[in-house]
């Protein structure tokens, strides 16, 4: 008993002035090396190959390799020694030191499979780095139980039950770990519905959102109740949190709301054309609170979910993906209108864009001021890839047929008339 209270480093200390030290230097020695042997040998063949499910799990086995064999080792060399030796301090803290790198590479492989790569991902590995060598210290000076009794012994109620601040540590720890693991599945879940192509890409965004969402509600129902926290003790939460929706955080909730209520109507699908309010694009990315719309430009607008609801959606490709471009040209009334209907009609369908069910069609607009006005219309069944450069090229090729044919675009003129005027003398 008076062992397990004695800091672990004064304990070192005494043996460090002993010679049996010597064997506890050549067990870690011979772990740590029979352990690189073993990660050297196993490491190549954890590969499942680029591109493969199995790789992120692969790859967070292939880090843990080497501190759990040396783990293993030093355990059993532990084993081992104190059967002849009262006290095997060196070999407890390499203990400690190889579980904490355990933890660190095994939480920080696992962040990274959760988050996307950034400034967050990199404050927060770096807290979990210090917080755990930071609990490996304290158990080393011995001052992790006193730590540990303080904190338990500072608490308040809440009903029937005493929360301490131990508690609310223990629940902290417990709850991110759960997290973390509910969102690793989820990811899984997510990458093997999204690979199912025989479904609707709608349907497998909102289901594995739905999947997400209960996998982390489930992780909290059961780590709270774990830790000692009795999920009645929140119920001054849960009202709390129902009266901030009500007053400052309802159009929070109403974008999540909104967000599945769109991927179970199917009104709008990834990759369709739409234009939401004065926003036109490719819808790109869906997700619980907002959609991405990627204009042609590459410029990318995030619209809450809720303006996607409330306002007025024009979805091109909502149940046809076939589109009518127009595009107006005036010929002079003196050109063979049916030769330019016809020139136009053949440049059109010459275009790699164009359907030819139904084909281009060209019609008499107006008569204007200048000349005839016609409009062509033609439809394509891409409109993501834009309307401009369609225009551009039909236009080029129409002024080139016209040309060629001798039909005359007109130009603007206006006719002048003097009226009461002296006429114009002539210089003879």
């Amino acid at each position: 008993m008076t062992d397990s209270l004695e800091p672990l480093f004064l304990s070192l200390w005494k043996d460090l002035h002993d010679e049996r030290i010597l064997w506890q230097v050549a067990t870690i020695a011979a772990s740590l090396v029979l352990a690189y042997w073993l990660s050297y040998l196993l490491r190549p063949r954890l590969h499942a190959g680029n591109g493969s499910k199995l790789e992120f799990g692969m790859g967070g086995l292939r880090r843990l390799i080497f501190p759990l064999a040396a783990l293993a080792f030093v355990l059993s060399g532990r084993w081992v020694l104190a059967h002849y030796q009262t006290s095997v301090s060196l070999l407890s803290i390499a203990v400690s030191l190889l579980t904490a790198m355990a933890i660190i590479r095994f939480v920080v492989h696992l962040q990274r499979l959760v988050f996307a790569p950034g400034n967050v991902l990199d404050i927060f590995e770096r807290t979990i780095v210090w917080l755990v060598w930071l609990g490996f210290a304290l158990y080393v000076l011995g001052l992790a139980p006193g730590i540990l009794e303080f904190f338990d012994g500072v608490g308040f109620k809440v009903g029937g039950h005493r929360i301490s601040l131990l508690l609310i540590g223990q629940a902290v720890v417990w709850v991110v770990v759960a997290l973390l693991l509910a969102l690793w599945i989820g990811r899984l879940l997510e990458e093997r519905l999204m690979s199912a192509h025989g479904m609707d890409v709608t349907l497998r965004v909102m289901l594995s959102k739905l999947l997400r969402a209960l996998l982390v509600l489930l992780a909290v129902l059961i780590v709270l109740p774990a830790v000692g926290i009795d999920l009645t003790a929140l119920s001054v939460f849960g009202g709390a949190l129902g009266v901030g929706i009500g007053f400052g955080l309802q159009k929070i909730a109403s974008n999540y709301i909104s967000g599945f209520i769109i991927l179970l109507d199917r009104s709008v699908t990834i990759g369709d054309l739409v234009t939401i309010e004065k926003h036109t694009g490719k819808l790109a990315k869906m997700t619980a609170r907002y959609v991405v719309v990627r204009a042609l430009d590459g410029t990318e607008a995030i619209i809450p979910n809720e303006t996607v609801i409330t306002s007025t959606v024009i979805n091109q490709s909502y149940t046809d993906r076939k589109v009518a471009i127009s595009m107006t040209v005036q010929v002079s009334y003196d050109s063979d209108l049916d030769l330019a209907m016809r020139s136009m009609t053949d440049v059109a369908k010459r275009h790699v864009r164009a359907l030819a069910d139904p084909p281009p069609v060209v019609l008499i607009k107006a008569f204007a001021d200048n000349g005839i006005d016609l409009e062509l219309a033609v439809w394509v069944e891409d409109p993501e890839q834009g309307k401009t450069n369609l225009r551009s090229d039909i236009y080029y090729g129409i002024w080139r047929e016209f040309k060629a044919r001798g039909i005359v675009i007109p130009y603007p003129q206006r006719e002048v008339r003097l009226v009461g005027g002296e006429p114009a003398q002539s210089d003879k």
